[in-house]
Formats: C-alpha cells, structure tokens, sequence
C-alpha cells in the first residue's frame, strides 16, 4: 500500500486516532473486519472468508464489500483529519469487477485529495488465494470532517 503523493497528518497521534475510532465500530468487529495498517492518508483492512456474508453463488455479497471499502476509505481521510475533527461519509460510489471470491479478501483506502472539510478518496477490494491477489471492487467515496459535534464519538 503506497500512494504516489504524501500527506502530512494534522494530528501527530492519528495512528491511535484512526485505530481507537476503528475499534468503536461494532459492525467492523461483527463483520471479523481488523485494521491492518496505517499511514498518513491510507488505511488497509482485512478479513478472512465466512460463509455467512456470501449471496447464493457463493461470493463475498457487494453490501459486504461496499462496507469495508467505505470503512477503508473514511479512515484513510479521518488520518489526515484535525484531531477536533470527527469522520463521516457523504456519498461513494462502488464498481464490482469481478466476482469476490477468496480465502481473504484485503480493503486499501486512500486519499486522492484531502481537504480541511471533504476529502476525495478511492478504494480497492481485493480477494485472495494462496499467494494471488486479484481486484474484485473499486470505490470512490467522498467524506466529511465534522466539527463542532461533542456527541460524536471520534
């Protein structure tokens, strides 16, 4: 996971920020989706094969992509984000290449252009058998820093 462009956070601690934040979230702990890894502006995410989030082929089911990728993506934003600020999505857009079908399946987000307010982010899914991975989904996802709002949970 590498972008071509580095950020600078505007929180020294966000690696903490980002994983406490990741932590809150009892879809991602119900899902067995964990936190791989982060950096400044890209968040990697993973999660192992379970027959109860396939669809009747089989496959992984789409809500079940879509719902890692925005999670990758929101966090790759949220770490760049100011350390007052809370994360949110406003609005993605997901395509299915191909059929998610894996032992593992590996979500990357990643900032494309960050901003004090929006940031502008893409995603990828990908399935993995034995050593091959290959690119079931892509997402471009918009999201937003909120300030001001104590009844968030950061």
């Amino acid at each position: 996971m590498s972008s071509k462009t580095r950020f600078e956070p505007r929180d020294p601690d966000y690696r903490d920020k980002v994983a406490k934040s990741f932590a809150l979230q009892t879809v991602m702990n119900t899902m067995g989706i964990n936190l791989n890894s982060v950096r400044a502006g890209e968040v990697e995410l993973s999660m192992d094969h379970r027959d109860a989030y396939t669809q009747q082929h089989g496959f992984i089911h789409a809500g079940v992509t879509a719902t890692a990728l925005d999670s990758a993506c929101a966090y790759a934003a949220f770490s760049l984000m100011a350390p007052e600020a809370a994360v949110l999505t406003v609005e993605f857009k997901t395509t299915l290449i191909t059929p998610a079908d894996g032992e593992r399946f590996i979500y990357r987000g990643r900032v494309l252009k960050p901003g004090k307010t929006l940031t502008y982010t893409e995603g990828s899914a990908w399935a993995v058998q034995g050593d091959q991975e290959t690119l079931v989904a892509t997402m471009t996802a918009t999201i937003m820093a909120l300030y001001g709002r104590s009844h968030l949970r950061l």
